[in-house]
C-alpha cells in the first residue's frame, strides 16, 4: 500500500508537471517537462532579448543608488581590499534622512518617499531567476577547470567595487596558527587536495571535495533546458560560497510561488556556521546538513522534484557525504577581530573614541543587541521587520515587491568582508544599512551617531 501511495504521488506531479505550458501563464507551481521549443530556437530568442533585460535591471540600480566607486582610504576587508563607504541609496526628491526620521511609517507610505533602495531588490531577471555568478569568479572557473559558468541570457550587472574580495582567505577553527588557508588562491577541484592534504582529516577532506564538485543545476545541466551555451556538469557547492565565504552570487528562494512573490537571495558566508542554528535566510532549516542535502534535492532546481528528476539530481548520502561535507563547513572561522576581547566588545586600549560611542549605541540607543548578541552578534532566531509598512506592494522588474516575512539573524562577525547586505542585497554599504535600520527601527539616530555605529560595525 506505501508503494502504491508512494508511485500515485509521484504519478500525480508529473502529470501536473506534463500538462502544465508555461506556468506563468496558468498559476501553476510545476514548469513544463517536456520541451515545447528547441534548445537553438530558446538560445536566440533569449540572446536576442538580453541586452533588454540587462539594461533594465541596470536602469534599477541607478535609479536607485549611487554607484560610484569610493574605496575608504582606511578601512579594507581582511585580505586589503578597501570597503565601499558613504550612503548609496538615493532619496526623493526633497526629502532628506533627517525629515524621514520624524515622519511615521504611514506618512512615508501615503507620502511614497521611501527610499527606491529600502526597496526588495528583484533578481536581474526575475520572471527567469537562477544562479548568477559574478564575471570574476566565472573566468577564474574557466581558467582552472575549463568549466564555463556563463549564462547566454543574463550578465552579473552589479559593479565589482561593491563585491567581497575575491578570492577570499579561508580561517579555520582547528587550525588559527595558519591563518588563510588558501594562500590566495580560489578552492577548486584542481587544488583542494595540494591546499588542504594534511590539514583536514580524511572525512573533511572528503567533505571538501564535494562542496568543489559541480553537479547538475537548473540553469548548468546537460539536457536543452539549460542557460549555457554548452551541456554543463552543473555548479558545485563553492561557486557561491566562494572559499567558503561569498562572491555575492544571486539566485531566486525555492520555497515561495507564484514566481513574481519569489526573493531575491544573494549568497551569505559559511564563516561561523559552528555557531549558526538556522539555515537558509527564511527557511529556518536546523542543521547545517539539513541545508546541504536540501539544496541538492530541490534547491538547485527551484524545489521542483520533477525537474530534478530530468536534469539530473544529485542524491547525497545522509550518514556519509552530507555529514563529512557538513564537518568541513562547521570548521569556517569568521576572520579576526584584533580589537574585541573575549566577549566580543572593544578593548578600550585598542578602539577609538568613535568605535567606543558606536559600540554604545550598538547596546543601547540603537537597538542592534536585541538581535546581534555577541560575541558572534546572532541571536541564531527569526525575525519580521515588516518593512512593507513603509510602501504600497508593486512590480518591480517582474516581482512583486511585498512583504519580506521573517529573516533570520545573521551573524554581523566579519561583517565588513560580507557586501551587499540583508538577505537580497538591497543595501550596498553598511551606511546603507545603518540608514535603513534607523528608519524601520524608528530609533532616531543623528549623524553622529550612525557615523560612530559605522565605525563600531567595522570592527566585528
Amino acid at each position: 500500500m506505501k508503494k502504491h501511495n508512494g508511485f500515485a504521488f509521484a504519478a500525480s506531479l508529473l502529470t501536473l508537471a506534463l500538462a502544465s505550458p508555461l506556468n506563468a501563464a496558468v498559476g501553476n507551481s510545476y514548469a513544463p517537462v517536456v520541451d515545447s521549443e528547441s534548445f537553438d530556437s530558446v538560445k536566440q530568442r533569449m540572446e536576442g532579448a538580453k541586452d533588454d533585460v540587462v539594461a533594465r535591471h541596470k536602469s534599477l540600480l541607478e535609479e536607485r543608488y549611487d554607484l560610484a566607486d569610493k574605496p575608504s582610504s582606511e578601512i579594507t576587508m581582511s585580505k586589503g581590499k578597501p570597503v565601499q563607504t558613504g550612503v548609496r541609496v538615493k532619496l526623493a526628491n526633497g526629502v532628506s534622512w533627517e525629515q524621514l526620521s520624524t515622519m511615521t511609517p504611514l506618512q512615508i507610505k501615503q507620502k511614497g518617499v521611501f527610499p527606491k533602495g529600502f526597496l526588495p531588490l528583484p533578481h536581474p531577471n526575475h520572471s527567469e531567476g537562477g544562479m548568477l555568478f559574478p564575471q570574476f569568479h566565472i573566468d577564474e572557473i574557466k581558467k582552472q577547470e575549463g568549466r564555463d559558468l556563463t549564462r547566454f541570457d543574463l550578465d552579473f550587472v552589479m559593479p565589482s567595487h561593491f563585491l567581497p574580495e575575491f578570492p577570499a582567505p579561508i580561517y579555520l577553527t582547528t587550525r588559527p596558527d595558519l591563518g588563510d588557508v588558501s594562500r590566495g588562491k580560489e578552492v577548486t577541484l584542481q587544488n583542494y587536495y595540494e591546499l588542504f592534504s594534511g590539514v583536514l582529516n580524511p572525512k573533511q577532506l572528503e567533505g571538501l571535495r564535494l562542496l568543489v564538485t559541480p553537479f547538475p543545476q537548473q540553469q548548468f545541466n546537460a539536457t536543452s533546458d539549460r542557460r549555457s551555451a554548452q551541456p554543463s556538469m552543473g555548479v558545485a557547492c563553492f561557486d557561491c560560497h566562494t572559499n567558503g565565504h561569498t562572491n555575492d552570487a544571486t539566485h531566486l528562494v525555492g520555497d515561495i510561488r507564484p514566481q513574481e512573490r519569489r526573493h531575491r537571495i544573494n549568497t551569505p558566508t559559511l564563516r561561523g556556521v559552528n555557531v549558526q542554528r538556522l539555515f537558509g535566510s527564511q527557511r529556518a532549516l536546523k542543521t547545517v546538513e539539513d541545508f546541504t542535502e536540501f539544496e541538492q534535492r530541490a534547491a538547485y532546481f527551484d524545489g521542483d522534484p520533477v525537474i530534478a528528476t530530468k536534469k539530473g539530481v544529485n542524491i547525497l548520502e545522509r550518514g556519509s557525504q552530507v555529514h563529512f561535507m557538513g564537518e568541513f563547513q562547521a570548521l569556517l572561522d569568521f576572520p579576526p577581530a584584533p580589537k574585541l576581547n573575549l566577549f566580543g566588545k572593544l578593548n578600550p586600549e585598542k578602539a577609538t573614541e568613535s568605535e567606543l560611542r558606536g559600540q554604545e549605541i550598538f547596546f543601547g540607543k540603537g537597538q542592534c543587541a536585541a538581535c546581534h548578541v555577541p560575541p558572534y552578534y546572532t541571536d541564531n532566531l527569526m525575525h519580521n521587520l515588516k518593512v512593507e509598512r513603509f510602501y504600497n506592494e508593486e512590480m518591480i522588474n517582474g516581482m512583486l515587491a511585498g512583504a519580506d516575512g521573517p529573516i533570520k539573524t545573521f551573524p554581523l562577525r566579519g561583517i565588513k568582508d560580507s557586501p551587499t547586505y540583508l538577505h537580497d542585497g538591497r543595501l550596498l554599504t553598511l551606511e546603507d544599512t545603518v540608514e535603513f535600520f534607523n528608519l524601520v527601527l524608528g530609533v532616531k539616530l543623528n549623524k553622529q551617531e550612525k557615523q560612530d555605529l559605522t565605525a563600531f560595525l567595522y570592527t566585528l
